[in-house]
């Protein structure tokens, strides 16, 4: 989903520049993806007007679309939206067998970008050596030994680098604001 969002994204910020081939490139690709996301929860007969009212949406919100933000978690909002909008309508109940659970939610990764999007505005509100640290140790999975290699540092400066910058994030968190 990572190229999908760089590719949808390019097309996405091309289009607000005024660019109507790469614009129009991008609502034929939002169809297909929007189909298949409102497929998977509704049904083919029902997805398609989704899709128009999905790709409306898009267009007529265009402009409140932040260029510096992912574009796959606020093209998911507006779909989620419009598919909850539906249901309310239609009082409809959806249900799924288990076995095919996996299938509904496979496509949605928005809530994961979302996530992503937040870590990386914290994270870069650290000095750049931290962030690296805490990135290797917490994200990636590095044991301290592996992240005081990479760095040249002591083990013992890795720990008390990530402490300090953990304890600086979660007192940013709590809205302290430090010396």
């Amino acid at each position: 989903m990572l190229a999908a969002e760089a590719e949808l994204k390019s097309l996405m910020v091309a289009g607000l520049a005024g660019e109507k081939a790469a614009y129009r490139v991008l609502l034929t690709a939002l169809g297909d993806v929007l189909r298949r996301y409102y497929s998977r929860r509704v049904g083919r007969d029902d997805a398609e007007d989704l899709v128009q009212d999905a790709l409306i949406a898009i267009h007529t919100r265009r402009a409140t679309y932040d260029q510096g933000q992912p574009f796959t978690p606020w093209l998911f909002a507006i779909a989620r939206y419009k598919l909850l909008d539906f249901l309310r309508r239609k009082r409809v109940r959806v249900t799924v067998a288990l076995d095919e659970a996996d299938e509904i939610f496979a496509e949605d990764d928005s809530e994961a970008a979302m996530a992503r999007r937040d870590l990386e505005t914290l994270l870069s509100t650290l000095p750049e050596p931290t962030q690296a640290l805490i990135r290797q140790v917490k994200i990636e999975g590095h044991s301290m030994q592996e992240a005081a290699d990479k760095a040249g540092r002591s083990e013992v400066a890795v720990r008390v680098g990530i402490h300090r910058g953990l304890k600086t994030l979660s007192d940013r968190l709590r809205g302290k604001e430090l010396p």
